[in-house]
């Protein structure tokens, strides 16, 4: 990650933050790209992941094929 506006090390630090509340969190990072992502397979890479966060936390079973994504402190413990 090459962002300048948001530093990669501060976006580590929120992702942490969250893990350390049991937020449910998934991070990220994208090499050679800044805040804005300019390469369209960066872009659809991250809006699947979003996707497949939001799918996974929300119950949801989407018909098409998400990535795999790693979620810290999910599912919450019971």
């Amino acid at each position: 990650a090459e962002d300048f506006v948001v530093p990669p090390d501060q976006s580590r630090d929120m992702a942490a933050s969250l893990r350390a509340r049991g937020t449910p969190v998934s991070y990220v990072e994208f090499a050679g790209e800044g805040h804005g992502f300019r390469r369209s397979d960066t872009i659809i890479a991250a809006l699947m992941s979003e996707y497949a966060f939001y799918a996974a936390i929300l119950g949801l079973s989407p018909e098409e094929e998400l990535p795999a994504i790693s979620i810290d402190n999910f599912p919450p413990p019971a």
